[in-house]
């Protein structure tokens, strides 16, 4: 019996749209199982490839606007930067 090719789910273009920081981190979880499937071809696995990078790109740097933003609430009024764990 011949084994089924694996069909890549809702597969957007390489740049991906702009989303949240979830949507792209639930798709960077697909895109990592379908890459670990022994049935997917090379073009669809670069593409995938492709897609995932810019995603991760792209949640990097929300990251990093986050991580501006928290440390902007945190600066005093004198001008100091007071970096603290969030969980305190």
């Amino acid at each position: 019996m011949a084994k089924k090719r694996q069909t890549i789910p809702d597969a957007p273009p390489a740049a991906p749209p702009p989303g949240s920081l979830r949507d792209d981190l639930r798709r960077l979880e697909e895109i990592v199982r379908a890459l670990e499937a022994d049935d997917l071809d090379l073009d669809a696995a670069l593409a995938l490839f492709e897609e995932g990078v810019g995603r991760l790109r792209a949640a990097r740097e929300r990251l990093g606007d986050a991580e501006a933003k928290v440390r902007k609430v945190l600066e005093q009024a004198d001008g100091t930067l007071s970096l603290a764990d969030l969980d305190e």
